[in-house]
């Protein structure tokens, strides 16, 4: 027997709420939580004044950028959601067809790790870092279209080394794990 659909003015005070809660919540994925259409999302967004996905997305990656002292806004390879210099950061990359083998479509791996690695340096509070040592596990494949979400933690620093853990996932599940030796050079 199918869900009876909630009211419009429902719907949107609980639209309103799961997207401050989760604002990187795709429209397809509310879709799916509010029984209804894509285009239902669509407009019920339009009407109460919430941007797409990208552009909510792009306002809090232009409010982190600032903070990255050892890369460049277009060094980072994804779109960088949160970051505490010294601490940890998190970045999100929404995989193409373009990163992928043809046949397989698979994500090739040089796509995730420069993602891990980019987003292992901007937590450095350096102006020059360099990779040391990467170890790397690929534990799943990643196909073209899933959403990459990478999390970034120092785990300790010693000197001018600095060890960060990058745990990238796909919808909640570990598809990649990196742990980084980072070396800060400063410059005289």
């Amino acid at each position: 027997m199918p869900r009876k659909r909630k009211p419009k003015k429902v719907r949107q005070s609980e639209l309103l709420k799961k997207i401050e809660n989760q604002p990187f919540v795709t429209d397809e994925e509310l879709s799916e939580h509010f029984q209804v259409s894509i285009q239902t999302i669509r407009l019920d967004r339009l009407e109460l004044g919430i941007p797409e996905l990208r552009e909510r997305i792009k306002k809090v990656a232009e409010k982190n950028y600032s903070k990255v002292i050892s890369l460049g806004e277009s060094e980072i390879v994804g779109e960088l959601i949160d970051i505490n210099l010294n601490e940890n950061g998190i970045s999100m990359l929404q995989t193409t067809e373009d990163m992928a083998f043809k046949k397989t479509k698979v994500v090739r791996g040089h796509h995730i790790f420069s993602m891990a690695e980019s987003l292992a340096m901007a937590v450095i509070n350096a102006q020059v870092a360099l990779t040391g040592v990467a170890n790397m596990k690929y534990r799943i494949p990643v196909l073209a279209g899933e959403k990459l979400v990478a999390k970034a933690e120092i785990v300790k620093k010693r000197g001018n080394k600095y060890f960060v853990h990058v745990k990238i996932y796909v919808k909640q599940e570990q598809v990649f794990r990196g742990k980084f030796i980072l070396v800060s050079i400063e410059e005289e």
